[in-house]
């Protein structure tokens, strides 16, 4: 054999460059992705902004759940806003320069924040089309959202309306220790809250149109626990198909999970996540809030 055989050294096949999506998709802290799922998926998490006394933080990056109810437990004011259009503007430029050629960007719903008008006015400068979604919706109903916008192919409006599909389907129930928080932010009245916690009685509170309302009482933990998971078997029979189920919770990690165990037995139940509250909702519904959301899969 000759000797040059031996040395022949064979072309290295490049690598193929990863495929960028087509369509990229943007939400919010919000949405309680943790960082490892909006990865996996590809999606762009911005996040709000948190003030706790003379501190400022960025919800998800500088200020977790534990964090935040240390804070809540001593009782440190904590106050929320939405990320500057800036913020929203600078996302945008980095994925037009990393190949995007359209951007969905699905919200916290408007009637809560500001965070969707923030990202509209970031649209009108962007340099390519950016199509803004109030999901009408929070937590993990958003985050299925964007979740659906990312799965779904198809041009930027085909993404946008798969987004507004599923945030659109939320129904929410949540309940909570106290409403001093919520009626502080501004997300509930004061006399909303106030009847809330007449004679002593648990408030049930339901997100409805993108709006937290006071929907009925009950008069201890226990009961308000029986009451969601009622709710959420009650809405999975009205509907037509699979639903996706979240249980929400900020530092009651052992009472969420004993809630999605009995959820299990939902017919129709597609998925169920328990999830922690972020520092700007968890700033809302304060220290033992329990939440379920259900949307259409």
């Amino acid at each position: 054999m000759p000797s040059w055989i031996g040395r022949l050294r064979l072309p290295r096949r490049s690598q193929p460059a990863p495929v960028l999506p087509r369509v990229a998709v943007v939400t919010d802290s919000t949405s309680a992705l943790d960082p490892e799922q909006a990865a996996e998926w590809g999606i762009t998490v911005v996040p709000l902004d948190v003030a706790a006394g003379q501190e400022r933080f960025r919800d998800g990056v500088d200020l977790g759940p534990a964090e935040l109810i240390d804070l809540l437990d001593h009782g440190t004011r904590v106050t929320t806003s939405q990320p500057a259009p800036a913020v929203f503007a600078e996302a945008y430029q980095r994925l037009a320069d990393e190949g995007a050629q359209e951007v969905v960007s699905v919200h916290l719903s408007g009637a809560l924040s500001g965070t969707v008008r923030a990202a509209g006015l970031a649209a009108q400068l962007a340099p390519l089309p950016v199509h803004v979604v109030d999901s009408l919706s929070a937590g993990l109903g958003l985050g299925f959202a964007a979740r659906a916008a990312a799965r779904t192919e198809g041009d930027g409006s085909r993404v946008a309306a798969e987004a507004e599909r599923v945030g659109r389907s939320t129904s929410a129930w949540f309940v909570v220790d106290s409403l001093d928080h919520l009626r502080r932010g501004g997300r509930i009245s004061g006399p909303a809250a106030a009847l809330g916690t007449v004679l002593g009685l648990r408030p049930v509170l339901a997100l409805r149109e993108g709006r937290i309302d006071v929907v009925e009482r009950v008069r201890t933990r226990p009961a308000a626990r029986d009451r969601l998971v009622q709710l959420v078997r009650e809405e999975s029979a009205r509907r037509d198909g699979p639903v996706r189920i979240a249980v929400h919770h900020l530092g009651r990690a052992e009472v969420a999970e004993s809630l999605a165990e009995r959820l299990h037995e939902v017919d129709g139940a597609a998925e169920i996540r328990v999830a922690e509250l972020g520092a700007v909702l968890g700033g809302h519904l304060g220290p033992g809030a329990l939440a379920v959301v259900v949307v259409d899969d």
